[in-house]
């Protein structure tokens, strides 16, 4: 199955965070808190502006991004856990 995102919004991957202290000991799964970061994988085409126009997002597919612990709606896809969140849900882009 494949989700294509409407409008101003784009569907991100969590991804993983190392298990590990700096000093070596490994956290378990159920203690540690969801990563802030992800890949983007698809895109909307744009967000509708009041005058009918359509803008651009600055996004594109493989940005890697941050974003709020909360942020985006999750759902799961072929397995995967995806996020599906608007473009000002996000912080930044990490380059």
């Amino acid at each position: 199955m494949k989700i294509r995102p409407l409008h101003d919004r784009v569907i991100v991957k969590r991804l993983e965070e190392e298990r590990k202290t700096a000093s070596g000991i490994v956290i378990p799964d159920t203690a540690a808190e969801k990563p802030d970061q992800g890949e983007v994988l698809a895109v909307g085409s744009g967000k509708v502006l009041e005058d009918g126009s359509v803008r651009a997002l600055q996004l594109k597919k493989g940005d890697r991004v941050l974003f709020g612990k909360y942020s985006g709606q999750t759902v799961k896809v072929d397995g995967d856990e995806l996020l599906v969140m608007r473009e000002e849900d996000v912080m930044g882009v990490i380059e």
